[in-house]
Parts: structure tokens; sequence; C-alpha cells
């Protein structure tokens, strides 16, 4: 169990253990009404982390402090500056807190607990998706892939990058460059003969033996070089190696290596910004007009990799040393980093005391962090550089937030509505009528809530229908619905009369008090941006907004989300589909049985190919099952 974990169990234990906390808690709870005197007079002078709950035992906030009695008196007095903190006060029953033996302590605990309740009033970390890493595998042949999460595949980690489309380019083009496999375990260990990617020469095909196990190994390593950083080093290889080969008059295999040394080149002359650090993340910070952007760089392999900005949610008049503390420990402890966390770790010149800081992230991480604030050379370029980025997210993020708050302004004129608090756009994507997927995307005042994205498999319609296709997501969507929050304002139809018929139809016997307001977008006849119809639910005329409308471009900008949304859908499940074996749906045919079929057979054209007679000749087919395989092959082909 990590130290992490342990807090976490640690704060329950001491929380029964502390009977007069609790007692203290249940009885203000009761009465209504919190006595702050008598609650503070019980708590010591000792660090902790303490969790305040509102009438419905919600968690609002926790805290840490090195004083537990003189933070939390420090709510509680006559005159309270800050804003937040008086609203917070307004909603406290009572208090519950643990102790702590150190203040690192704390602060991992505050940690774990803000990831577990996700209070109204701490800071959180929306963006908490991990990074991806590259990882070769420590099989007999090493596999080259992509790994985000927790380090469950053993190998070798490279990372982290800043996006997976910045992984998947890297493996790119070291699979040109050596062609080391890339393939699942399950299809590596099921092969008989070479597959594509050999003869395209992506791969040297281990699998079957093409390539000698030292052979393979040499290329691994060269793969290993490239990922650490020591490009020179792999040229310096390939470059005595090429001069060898010419020697003994091998000039294919010349010719070869002469290609790949040109590809590593290529890397070299590719790599921006390089320095004397291995490996470090800088994390510059800003704030501007209330909003917040944190800039993370990462350098490693004394590369600057990439970098990604934060937007975290902040109460209002939260400190700067609060939110980047805050920041801070949901980043590196919350699974984005994991084993991943970096020796050095570069930060603005924000929060004063930097040692328990330091003291939990070390503690986590079973290793020595070192943070520091750089005040000259390289570092401070990186921070700089950081700090430069996190001010531009800023300016952006209030660029785009004035910008959608002009556009609602001119839907709210349009449509008549005094407010718009939640929209959410409906699109239908198939091939054909097959594999049809409903999509639902969901926007607030501030843009996309993606967490309320929605997709819906349409089955039982008529394949091509999207009239039918479209009632299949209205019920979907909205037949249970339950929380009248949920509920939009103004709801999209990406289609003409026939769709906005559907939903209308679908609503005319809801029994919610809140009806939204329905709108059917409709493409023009040449289908260009700025051309589209609007159909608004209980208006005779259609409308035609000029081209530059802030309102047109709010509904382009959702129409096309939607869109996007039920076309990546639309094709993971079709590419799934063509993925899949015929044979997977046939009773009775379990692996085992589909790598005989298809290694007896010569393959899937050599079984749809096959007789009765032929398939019971296959070990572990009986003729009773050979004749299901038929029937059910012979059905397929008829479709």
């Amino acid at each position: 169990m990590s130290d992490a974990d342990k807090l976490t169990s640690a704060a329950i234990e001491l929380s029964a253990d502390l009977a007069s906390c609790s007692d203290v808690s249940m009885r203000t709870s009761t009465a209504k009404v919190f006595d702050a005197k008598r609650f503070i007079a019980s708590v010591p002078s000792q660090p902790g982390v303490y969790r305040m709950y509102n009438a419905a035992h919600d968690v609002i906030y926790v805290g840490k402090a090195k004083d537990l009695k003189k933070r939390l008196a420090s709510y509680f007095r006559t005159n309270v500056d800050h804003i937040k903190t008086r609203a917070l006060v307004s909603h406290i029953t009572h208090v519950e807190y643990t102790l702590t033996n150190t203040e690192a302590e704390a602060l991992i605990l505050e940690n774990n607990l803000i990831k577990q309740y996700m209070p109204k009033y701490n800071v959180l970390l929306r963006d908490d998706k991990s990074f991806p890493y590259i990882v070769l595998t420590a099989h007999r042949h090493p596999r080259l892939t992509i790994q985000r999460g927790p380090r469950r595949i053993e190998g070798q980690y490279f990372g982290p990058y800043p996006s997976s489309p910045a992984v998947w380019q890297t493996l790119k083009i070291l699979q040109k460059i050596f062609p080391v496999r890339q393939c699942e375990d399950g299809f590596y260990r099921a092969r008989t003969r070479p597959c594509l990617q050999h003869q395209i020469k992506l791969c040297s095909a281990p699998c079957v033996g093409i390539v000698s196990d030292d052979d393979y190994a040499e290329q691994v390593r060269l793969t290993r070089l490239v990922l650490s950083g020591k490009d020179q080093q792999v040229i310096e290889d390939l470059v005595l190696r090429m001069e060898q080969a010419s020697q003994t008059l091998a000039f294919e295999r010349a010719a070869q290596l002469r290609d790949q040394i040109q590809a590593v080149r290529e890397i070299q002359a590719q790599q921006q910004v390089s320095g004397d650090h291995a490996e470090l993340d800088v994390l510059g910070f800003a704030i501007v007009d209330g909003i917040v952007c944190i800039h993370v760089l990462f350098v490693r392999q004394h590369q600057v990799l990439g970098s990604r900005s934060f937007f975290p949610k902040i109460p209002t008049e939260s400190s700067a040393e609060d939110i980047f503390t805050a920041f801070i420990m949901q980043f590196y402890l919350n699974g984005n980093h994991g084993m991943g966390l970096p020796g050095t770790i570069i930060l603005s010149d924000v929060i004063e005391d930097l040692s328990a800081l330091a003291d939990a992230l070390s503690q986590s991480a079973g290793r020595r962090i070192l943070l520091q604030s750089a005040k000259r050379g390289e570092k401070a370029g990186y921070l700089q550089l950081a700090e430069k980025n996190a001010t531009a997210g800023c300016q952006s993020k209030t660029n785009l937030k004035q910008q959608m708050a002009l556009r609602y302004a001119g839907l709210r004129q349009l449509t008549g509505l005094a407010d718009i608090a939640r929209m959410e756009c409906f699109d239908i994507s198939h091939t054909m009528g097959q594999y049809t997927i409903a999509s639902c995307v969901v926007f607030d005042s501030d843009g996309p809530l993606k967490r309320d994205y929605r997709r819906f498999n349409v089955e039982g319609i008529t394949p091509g229908d999207d009239y039918a296709a479209m009632r299949f997501a209205m019920q979907k969507r909205y037949g249970k619905l339950a929380d009248d929050s949920k509920i939009p304002d103004i709801i999209l139809i990406d289609g003409g009369q026939g769709q906005l018929q559907q939903a209308i139809d679908f609503f005319a016997d809801w029994r919610h008090s809140k009806t939204p307001l329905l709108v059917g977008v409709a493409k023009g006849t040449s289908r260009k941006p700025g051309l589209e119809t609007l159909l608004i639910a209980g208006r005779a005329n259609a409308i035609n907004l000029a081209p530059d409308a802030p309102a047109l471009h709010l509904i382009q900008h959702i129409r096309d989300e939607a869109h996007r949304y039920a076309i990546t859908g639309h094709r993971q499940k079709r590419g799934k589909q063509l993925l899949k074996s015929p044979l997977e749906n046939i009773p009775g045919i379990g692996a085992t049985r589909r790598q005989a079929l298809l290694q007896y057979l010569g393959g899937l054209q050599g079984v749809l190919k096959a007789s009765v007679l032929e398939l019971s000749t296959v070990p572990g087919i009986s003729k009773q099952l050979a004749e299901t395989i038929y029937q059910a092959l012979q059905q397929r082909t008829q479709r």
C-alpha cells in the first residue's frame, strides 16, 4: 500500500477515534446552528486536515494546516475579509478533522480527500487525463507501443508526451527507421506467416523467425537509444556498420544503413529545443481577469517533448499560492504522472515556502523531488517560456469567453429567451444505413461540457431511416430523465423539417415543467458554411442569418461538434465490425478452434470456400459443428 493510500485509510480510522469532534459535529448539525466557539475549543494545535460539511452532509471544503486550531479559528472571526470565506462559513453545519504527523502528510491527505469528495469551494483540476508514454516491452521480441495510466506493462517507459498524436507520430517515424514490431501480443503469437507490415517493410517479422534474435535485438537497442535522446551515438554506430558493409561488398545492406542514418539525422533536425538538463518539469503560472492558466513544459532526455496548458476550476477570491499548491498536488498525485514524476520541478515564484510541498511529493514518489524557482541560466529560460505561454493561455481564454458571451447574446436575441444556460445538439451518422450512431453534445455559457456528451447505438430501426434514428436518440436521452437541471434551454437538431418534427412529436407529451426550444439546422443546397437555414419550432418562417452573425457561429460550432462526435463513434463501431472475424459469432467456435480453422485451411478465404467435409477434417471440428459453421458462413455470404 502506498503512503497516499495509507493516509486515506488513516483518515477514516482517525475520524472515528476523534469522538469529541464527532459528537460536537452531530449535536450542532441537529440544531442547524454550528457552535464554532465550542468546537474550536476542542481542536488541538497540531498539523492536520479538516473537512467542512453543509446541512445535506456534503463536504463543501477540505483544507490543511500546520496548526488546526489557529486555522479553523480564522474562519469564524467577527470580521472576515473575503467574500468566499463568508459564503463558505454560511453553509457550514459541522466540521471534522484528522491529525497528521507532519505538514507534508497533511498535504497528501488533503489531496486524496479533494479527489474523493470534489468539494465546491476547493481548487479542482478538471483536465485529469493521464499522459501517454512510449513503452518498449520486456518480451523476447520487444514490442513498441503506447501506454496511459498505471504501468501495468513490464518494460522501459519513455515520456511523458503532451498528447497522443505526438506519441503516434514518434512511433510512425521509428517504425520506418527500425522495424520493431508494434502489433498486439495476441496477433504476434498467432502468426504462421508474415503480415502486411513486413511486406511494406515496417516490421522485421520476428514472429515467424525471418529476422534472427541478434539482429532484432540490435534494432531494439538502436530504438532505445533514439528514445533516450542519444541520436548521435546511433548515427556513429550506423556509420561504422555501413563502412563495414561497404568493405565486404554488401552494398544493399550498406544502402539500408545509409537510409537509416539519413532518417535519424532528420529526427535530430526536428528537435528544436535542447539543453543540458536531462529531466525537468517547468510550471508557469498566470492569472488574468480571474482566469488561471498553468503551463507545464516537459523536458526529457535533454529535449522539450512538448507542453500543455491547464485551466483549473477555482473558487472566487482564492489566493495564487493556494491555487498553485492545489494544482501541483492534484497534478502529480492523482495519476497524471504516476512513476514519471521528474526529479526536479521548476516553478513560478508564487509559493513562498516550497519545503512542505517538496516533502509531500518526495514522500509520495519514494525519492527526493527538488522544487526550485529559477532566476538565471537555462532553467530560467525554460521558466520564462512557460510563464509566457501561461499568460498567452489566459488571454486566449479571456478572448474566447468574450466571444462566447457575444454569441450567446446574439442567440438570446434571435430566440427571445431571457437566459440560455444549457444547449444540446443531436446528429446521426451511418454508412448506407449500417453502424448507425446518434450523438448528443452539450454546451453551456463557457463552451463544451464534454463530461455530459453521449453516444447511442441506434438499433431496431429500418437501416437508413434518419427520422427513426432521431426518435430513438430522443427517447434514449430524455425518456427517463429525472434531473430537471439537465433539461436544456435549446435543443439543436442537425437536419431539416423531418428530423425536427421527430423532436416536436417527442416533446408533445412532455411531462416536465420546463420544455426546451427546438431548432432545426438545415444545410443549404451547396452545404457550405454560412448558408444554413434555421427552423424554429412554433414559427412559420425559416430564418437565414448573415454569414458573420455571432448567433450563427455559435450554432455552427455546436452542430460541427455534434457531427464530429457522431462520426467518430460511427467510425469506431464500423472499424470494430470490419476487424471482427465472421467466425466469432458462430456457437461453439472459440479462439482455439478459430486458430485451427485458419491454420489448416489457409486463412479466412480458405475457410469461406471450404465444404462441410473439408471443415470436418480440421482437428477439433466434428461433422455436426462443420455443418453449423458452413451454414453460418453461407448465410453471411448471402447477406
